[in-house]
């Protein structure tokens, strides 16, 4: 047997490529975009090491482009559940017995083999499949999958590097192990990257998986799935279903090889979840891991020292960027008086140049709203805005879906802190903004902290140290990731965690070691020299 002490040093981020006119990744995604759209792809399940095609149809169209077809995936049935959970049980014994280097040397592979050869694919097909712009589409698709994959080998390296001290005599030794079972990945539209790195951070620890993605990302999932097989994973060690939620949860969470759930989505789905669990814990081998990342409702809080030019550019960047539909944007806002006017002096001349359209044209900063279900949703509580008169939309409010799912960039000023948009998750390119008196800072803390029960992701702006010290520390609890100067978006691998408390998730920090842990079960074993032999200890012998 090779013995070594490998090592996965720190890496670092994946640099973000610009896109500029006349650069050669931008001519390379063009051509990809062309030849993406030139085709209509066939995406079967990946089912153990078999394709499963079930020849019930589902046509995948852009957002903004609904009549061109991009191809169809074959929607599954229970039986595809019920086998996805075998071909990963099947796989399990040698998956976990493969050799750390060689399991990390797969996702470090398909970490490469997106940097470079398939990088204009993985954007091209979420550019396409769920209406991001290319720089959207390069920060998502291609930089933080990337950076997922190699911090994660990193992280997981360091973990098992950890070990017990031991005392004369004995040696401690802590193993790591993968959980008793498979575990369920549920991932979102919004982030391809997500939608990566949630299987394969639990498969890394060693773990199997049955992967369950939005039917909205199942072009871009596919895609990603595609690179592992090439990067040497094994078959089954991920199986890739495009069946119903419900169904997904009624056979994996009544099975008894059941060990987690890996979760990004809505906080109605996710707590569904944990009570199903709940109820059947008599089923199962062991307590399963539930971990989560859910809903937001995300702030922005500006303090009267703020320059107004600051404050607006977080909130237009915060609150529109990828439409509002990130887990972490900008979605209510508290100006102080001294500075309203301004800030939205500023919002609505920079809102003005904003350009509405398709991906392909690069000049486009706003692109649709993922499905006919999210556009009516949104539209809908922009229409209730309206309605209310303590609101006024001072930009956008308009939309139309009669080409693609387009919203305008919406901004309600509310006299109502606690308005329906002030309070509920939208998920869409809707801004509600709060003016306070500008001396009631510390009492408008207090606000945002009671708005809303989400608690992910939240910011402040200022440029009073007090002012910055006490925001910190009376909105410790309203956000798990806290950004003092900037949007509340954006957070990176290996910079900044992600994940958020009370009704936004579990807080297991996806891109660091914290979430990784969670797919690991420890064993500790001692190992004694020389044994005693009698039982007696010292202190039964009399004087």
């Amino acid at each position: 047997m090779d013995i070594g002490n490998f090592s996965y040093p720190m890496p670092a981020n994946e640099p973000v490529l610009n896109y500029a006119p006349g650069s050669p990744e931008k001519r390379r995604q063009k051509e990809v975009l062309t030849e993406l759209k030139s085709q209509e792809v066939d995406v079967p399940m990946f089912i153990g090491g078999e394709e499963v095609r079930t020849g019930h149809l589902v046509r995948i169209h852009p957002p903004h482009e609904i009549a061109h077809t991009l191809g169809h995936y074959h929607s599954g049935y229970r039986e595809h559940v019920e086998q996805a959970i075998e071909a990963a049980l099947a796989a399990k014994p040698a998956w976990e017995a493969m050799s750390w280097e060689s399991r990390a040397a797969i996702f470090l592979k398909a970490a490469d083999l997106i940097a470079t050869k398939y990088r204009a694919y993985m954007n091209g097909t979420t550019m396409l499949g769920q209406s991001k712009n290319v720089y959207q589409a390069e920060i998502d698709a291609a930089c933080e999958i990337i950076d997922f994959l190699r911090f994660n080998v990193h992280f997981l390296d360091e973990i098992y590097r950890e070990q017990p001290k031991s005392a004369p005599g004995m040696h401690n030794r802590l193993e790591w192990r993968p959980l008793e079972g498979f575990v369920l990945a549920v991932t979102p539209f919004n982030f391809t990257a997500i939608g990566g790195n949630l299987p394969t951070s639990v498969a890394m620890c060693g773990n199997v998986v049955v992967w369950k993605p939005a039917g909205t990302q199942i072009y871009s999932a596919q895609m990603f799935m595609r690179i592992l097989k090439e990067a040497g994973l094994p078959d089954g060690v991920i199986n890739l279903i495009y069946t119903d939620g419900p169904t997904v949860g009624e056979v994996c969470f009544h099975h008894k090889d059941f060990a987690g759930v890996h979760f990004t989505g809505s906080t109605g789905v996710f707590n569904r979840m944990w009570k199903t669990i709940g109820e059947n814990m008599g089923v199962y081998r062991s307590y399963p891991r539930i971990v989560g990342e859910t809903g937001g409702k995300d702030f922005v809080v500006a303090h009267k020292s703020a320059d107004a030019a600051v404050v607006a550019t977080a909130l237009l960047r915060g609150a529109f960027e990828f439409q509002g539909q990130k887990c972490s944007a900008a979605s209510r806002a508290y100006v102080p008086s001294n500075i309203a006017e301004e800030v939205f002096a500023i919002m609505k001349r920079e809102m003005a140049t904003f350009t509405m359209g398709t991906v392909e044209n690069f000049s486009n900063f706003i692109n649709a709203v993922i499905d006919e279900k999210a556009f009516n949703s949104i539209a809908h509580y922009i229409d209730q805005a309206k309605a209310n008169p303590e609101n006024e939309i001072i930009a956008g409010g308009n939309y139309d879906k009669s080409v693609g799912y387009f919203i305008e960039p919406t901004v309600i000023v509310t006299k109502d802190p606690k308005s329906l948009t002030m309070c509920e998750e939208i998920f869409g390119p809707v801004l509600t903004v709060y003016v306070y008196d500008a001396d009631d800072f510390e009492a408008t803390l207090g606000l945002v902290d009671s708005t809303s029960p989400y608690a992910l992701t939240g910011a402040v702006i200022s440029t009073d140290r007090g002012a910055v010290e006490l925001a910190t520390k009376k909105l410790r609890h309203s956000a798990g990731n806290f950004y003092i100067n900037d949007k509340p978006t954006g957070a990176v691998v290996g910079q900044q965690p992600f994940g958020g408390a009370r009704g936004s998730g579990t807080n297991d920090k996806a891109g660091s070691a914290l979430n990784l842990y969670r797919w690991l079960s420890a064993r500790t074993i001692k190992e004694t020299f020389v044994p005693p032999t009698d039982y007696r200890y010292p202190f039964l012998g009399e004087e």
